[in-house]
């Protein structure tokens, strides 16, 4: 990845192979399908939400939704990518969820919608960043709320 004058990354993408390199979740669980913007501040994700989602066989099978728990997910891991860029992080990291405030749901995502998420720096300070996020469909505001994470090594220092 280029780096900037002052030594800063500069905004890039990150594919699926990338991407896993970046966060330590997988499926089920990892609810980003592709970061397309990322850099100290900023960071822009992807969910494409297909009918072949693990979650809408008991989410409301007959009229499914994508349950809002997990759009909170897909928000905080868009954050943990905030983190580790921030961070400058070179191996793998964890950020630990220790916050969400502000969260408000605007309308409901269903099979066939791609949810972008964007996170915005808004203090970072000793391993903790707060971030506000977007999440939204076609331009349109679907969740917002404000993450706060804070890092730690990926491994066990326990040996």
């Amino acid at each position: 990845m280029a780096r900037s004058p002052k030594g800063r990354r500069e905004s890039a993408s990150a594919s699926e192979p990338e991407l896993l390199a970046l966060l330590p979740l997988r499926y089920p669980y990892l609810l980003i399908d592709r970061v397309e913007e990322r850099s100290p501040a900023r960071v822009r994700a992807i969910k494409n939400v297909s009918h072949n989602e693990w979650f809408f066989v008991g989410h409301f099978p007959e009229r499914p939704v994508m349950p809002g728990t997990l759009l909170l997910e897909g928000m905080a891991q868009t954050a943990g990518v905030l983190l580790r860029e921030h961070e400058g992080a070179e191996g793998p990291a964890l950020g630990f969820l220790v916050g969400v405030d502000r969260a408000r749901f605007r309308r409901q995502v269903v099979p066939g919608d791609r949810v972008v998420y964007e996170a915005k720096l808004l203090k970072a300070k000793r391993g903790l960043v707060r971030a506000e996020v977007v999440a939204a469909v076609e331009g349109e505001p679907v969740a917002e709320a404000v993450i706060s994470l804070m890092s730690a090594p990926a491994e066990s220092e326990s040996g």
